[in-house]
């Protein structure tokens, strides 16, 4: 599979007309390094990011091939950057296909080559947890909410609260992990389907097993 990560210097230049010299001028970054970006020998970074996406007047995420052709038909719930600025963050989150029990970089890593997502990144912008991981989905169970070809951005260090939508394990003898909206009583913890097809599941606080994983704060459509 191609690498998610890969910028469209190349063809955004052929679109413009311009030369890497012209790029150049317009960024202050030399023509070597922006040869390189070009020729995906070499890793861009945050700082060369934003003077990309600010040279070629398109948001962070349009620099990214996986982004071509995606549609005008973007999750409300989703709020992107329209122009880079001085704080823009970028982490590059693993792919996997399967929820990780206890998400951590090596296990991740793990998860994503064990599920045949090698080498499968996704960017996120603005949101810090090294323990975040892209879900994604593989089928139309939980549609129409989440569908075959989303992703799911999954962040450990998020709290879930009741409404959220999480990864969790739940389960005194053989534990389940499945992605389910959260809702606490005083007594009781509730799981219910996204798609709201099924009946909720209700755990007894102190007495049944149950563990956020990681609540889900964003989702990436596929539009292929």
């Amino acid at each position: 599979m191609k690498s998610s990560t890969t910028l469209r210097v190349k063809e955004l230049l052929r679109e413009k007309g311009w030369t890497t010299k012209i790029l150049a001028e317009k960024t202050g970054m030399s023509e070597s390094y922006l040869t390189h970006i070009k020729n995906g020998t070499r890793r861009w970074n945050e700082d060369s990011l934003s003077k990309l996406s600010n040279a070629f007047e398109l948001s962070p995420l349009e620099m990214f091939a996986q982004h071509r052709q995606r549609t005008d038909n973007v999750d409300s719930n989703i709020s992107l950057p329209e122009k880079s600025g001085a704080d823009l963050k970028v982490q590059i989150v693993p792919v996997v296909g399967d929820i990780p029990s206890n998400p951590s970089p090596y296990n991740n890593q793990l998860t994503q080559v064990t599920t045949g997502y090698k080498d499968v990144f996704v960017p996120v912008l603005n949101i810090s947890d090294s323990l975040m991981f892209a879900m994604s989905i593989e089928s139309n169970l939980m549609a129409p909410m989440f569908v075959k070809g989303d992703k799911l951005i999954i962040s450990p260090e998020s709290w879930a609260r009741s409404g959220d939508i999480a990864a969790v394990e739940y389960g005194n003898d053989t534990p389940v992990k499945t992605i389910a909206r959260i809702a606490y009583t005083e007594d009781f913890i509730v799981l219910e389907s996204v798609n709201q097809k099924h009946a909720p599941i209700a755990l007894v606080r102190g007495k049944d097993h149950f563990r956020v994983i990681g609540k889900v704060i964003q989702r990436i459509q596929s539009f292929l």
